[in-house]
Parts: structure tokens; C-alpha cells; sequence
């Protein structure tokens, strides 16, 4: 599995902001109409580029409903629409993280919420496990060291006897991401649904993270 997922997830939250504010932030021109119609062009590309990163200008545009040229008339070159499609995935991700309220509950509740809410994520998954350099583009990736919020998690997690004190935070940041992966691609191969499969992600990470009794 790429380990695209678990460096999107440990880049400095104010290097995003700082590096990705002027290509997410809607530009003063495109309010109401045009901004709707942007959106509608970075969601599509999110979902055909997921599906075949090497995707034509001209799939996004059919699947946005739009024409090639009012494509281009909001992104001039592919590498505008991707450095507009990493920002848009910058954003989502944390949207997913805030939803996901860390700080709530037991630390296994806190892990087991962020799963669901990143599985939620549908296409963007596909996209950051099938093509990780177009994430990377437009916001800078920093070490493998864990986001704090998701460490202090894992600690609450530790102390308050909910997660096994073995399992340190970069170990369950990888294991995280990779259910993520395992989960998206046993959908494809077994054409499961995304109910029974998220249930499967939820048990398969509680069971792993859940302390060890002993005798």
C-alpha cells in the first residue's frame, strides 16, 4: 500500500492553510454561479481522476456537465486543475478530521469516528491511494511524524485503557490508512457495499487496537 494517505494526514495544518490559500479560496470573480460551476468542476475531476488518474480534460468536463472551454476558462492548464484539485482535497480531508471531533470520547470512539468520516471521503480515497503525486502537487508533504491531535488521541486512547498501550501512534496511523486502502479496493474486487464494508473497516480496527487481556 502507498503511504500517500497517512503523509496527507501529517502535514503541518498551517503549511496548508499558508500554501494552499490562494488556489482553494474562491477568487473575487467567481461568486454565486461561478463558483457553483468551479465546485462542480473539482468535484468531478475528484471522481473521474480517481478513476483513471490519466483522465482527459474533455471526461471532466462531460462528467462537470460543462463545455471544454468553460473548463479552461476557470482552469487554463491541467496543472492549474490539479494544483485546484489537491487544494480541494486539503480542504476535505480536514473537514473529515473536524467532524470526526478528536477530542471526544475514549480514545478508540475518537479513532473509529475518523475512520468513518474519511471512508466517507468515497472518491478522494480512490484518488489519494491511485494517484498520490497529484495530491502532493500543490501542498508540501512534511515527515512521517503524527499529526498532533491524531497523537493526543492515541495517548487519551492509552490512558484511558481503550487502545493497547503497545501500539504507538505512527503504527496506528499506518494501520488506519491501510484498512482505508483494503477497504476501497475489496469494494472494487468484490463488488461489496459500502455499508458492509465500512462495518468490516470499523471491526477489523477496533479488534486490532483493542488492549490484550491476559490470564
Amino acid at each position: 500500500m502507498r503511504s500517500s494517505g497517512t503523509k496527507l494526514f501529517h502535514k503541518s495544518q498551517a503549511r496548508i492553510r499558508s500554501e494552499t490559500a490562494n488556489v482553494s479560496a474562491v477568487p473575487e470573480n467567481e461568486r454565486g454561479a461561478r463558483a457553483r460551476t468551479r465546485q462542480a468542476i473539482l468535484s468531478a475531476a475528484i471522481e473521474v481522476l480517481g478513476q483513471n488518474p490519466n483522465a482527459a480534460l474533455s471526461d471532466i468536463a462531460a462528467a462537470a456537465e460543462v463545455g471544454r472551454t468553460t473548463l479552461h476558462r476557470y482552469f487554463p492548464e491541467r496543472s492549474d486543475l490539479l494544483r485546484a484539485v489537491a487544494a480541494e482535497g486539503s480542504a476535505r480531508l480536514d473537514r473529515a478530521t473536524a467532524s470526526a471531533r478528536l477530542e471526544e470520547g475514549t480514545g478508540c470512539e475518537a479513532l473509529l469516528r475518523l475512520c468513518r468520516e474519511y471512508f466517507d471521503l468515497g472518491s478522494l480515497l480512490s484518488l489519494i491511494f491511485t494517484d498520490p503525486d497529484c495530491m502532493s502537487d500543490a501542498t508540501p508533504i512534511v515527515d512521517d511524524g503524527c499529526d498532533d491531535r491524531f497523537t493526543t488521541m492515541i495517548n487519551r486512547g492509552h490512558r484511558d485503557g481503550t487502545i493497547d498501550t503497545g501500539l504507538p501512534a505512527p503504527w496506528l496511523s499506518s494501520l488506519m490508512w491501510s484498512q482505508l486502502y483494503a477497504g476501497w479496493s475489496y469494494i472494487t474486487q468484490h463488488n461489496a457495499s459500502r455499508h458492509e464494508v465500512l462495518d468490516l473497516l470499523v471491526r477489523t480496527v477496533d479488534g486490532a487496537v483493542t488492549p490484550r487481556t491476559t490470564n
